[in-house]
């Protein structure tokens, strides 16, 4: 007998009364775009993470060389010398971080960000704050007037300008010391200039005499005779550095900072300054033998970071005014000069 009755409907691929056979690759696609992550088509849903991760991994790489920079080593191309010289700059990563992170709307980037500006606040928030007090016995002022300046007559009247009591200046040259000591010589009857370093004082200087830190004359030591008693004054021009395809120079510099140094430790008197272009940072690790004797005006009496170098945009501060045995009331810059580099002035007392 034959039977009327259909048998399975394939037609379409399925079974009646069963269970559908596997959607091919083209269908279970097409699934995916309905709804969810799984909308983002293959790979898309990595970027994201990826990018995040190149956030913090960034805020990683910011933060590790602020807060070891005293790691950093000083071998071969003297890296940590060079960090350190920039070090306050690293700071501007945190902001561009920031930025990134916002738009990414990534909570682990921002929080990874959150590092490196702490870290940059312990090493320079307490700079951005007005230090400066009223008072101080002696006022003093350093600056390296540039061998090449086109008006030293003009420099003289803004340092002359700044009321000190004592100025030190670097890089005269044969043409350019008489200019200064003409023109200085009604504010500062007393002055001496040996090389490339003068002192100008409005009080008599005794004891006068060259300090051997390099192979030609770059620092002057000289007692200034003020009413509140003696002070030994220093004034110091350390070995340029150069940056080139060597890596960063500093070997004449450090070498003269270790002279400078030992003729500090044989210095008798109990108040002295140094005044001076010292080439390289307060932070740089290789004046420490410098540095680490004496207290910088600027870190503890100034306002902001006082950067001096380039004149024209600074970005440094390698001009100094650095004491033992005196306690700094307040520091600042000048005015721009004929100079590539600002003069530096601060306030002392006993």
């Amino acid at each position: 007998m034959l039977s009327t009755r259909k048998g399975p409907d394939t037609r379409d691929g399925a079974v009646e009364g069963g269970t559908p056979p596997p959607a091919s690759p083209a269908v279970r696609e097409q699934g995916r775009g309905q709804g969810g992550e799984r909308g983002r088509g293959p790979g898309r849903g990595r970027i994201p993470r990826r990018a995040d991760r190149l956030l913090v991994a960034a805020a990683v790489c910011c933060a590790v060389p602020m807060a070891l920079h005293g790691w950093i080593p000083n071998t071969g191309v003297n890296a940590g010398s060079l960090v350190q010289t920039l070090l306050p700059w690293t700071g501007l990563a945190v902001p561009v971080l920031l930025v990134l992170a916002a738009v990414r709307r990534s909570r682990a980037a921002a929080a990874a960000v959150l590092v490196p500006a702490v870290v940059w606040v312990t090493l320079f928030g307490g700079a951005l704050t007005d230090k400066r007090s009223a008072g101080g016995d002696l006022t003093v002022v350093s600056h390296n007037v540039g061998e090449a300046n086109p008006d030293p007559a003009g420099t003289a009247r803004v340092l002359a300008g700044a009321d000190a009591d004592v100025l030190a200046l670097e890089e005269l040259s044969d043409t350019s010391a008489p200019v200064y000591a003409r023109e200085l010589a009604a504010a500062y009857p007393h002055h001496a200039v040996i090389g490339g370093v003068g002192i100008w004082s409005r009080h008599p200087l005794a004891d006068v005499r060259a300090v051997p830190i390099m192979p030609w004359t770059r620092a002057l030591r000289a007692t200034a005779r003020t009413p509140e008693g003696p002070v030994a004054v220093y004034a110091v021009h350390l070995a340029s550095v150069r940056v080139s395809a060597a890596g960063f120079t500093t070997g004449r510099r450090n070498d003269a900072a270790r002279e400078l140094a030992a003729a500090l430790r044989a210095e008798a008197a109990p108040r002295v300054v140094v005044l001076g272009d010292l080439n390289g940072t307060y932070q740089d690790d290789a004046l420490a033998p410098v540095t680490s004797r004496l207290r910088s005006a600027q870190r503890e009496a100034g306002d902001g970071l006082g950067f001096t170098w380039p004149a024209v945009f600074p970005v440094a501060r390698i001009d100094e005014v650095l004491v033992r045995g005196m306690t700094p009331r307040a520091a600042w810059t000048l005015p721009a000069t004929g100079s590539d580099h600002l003069p530096v002035a601060a306030a002392v007392s006993r």
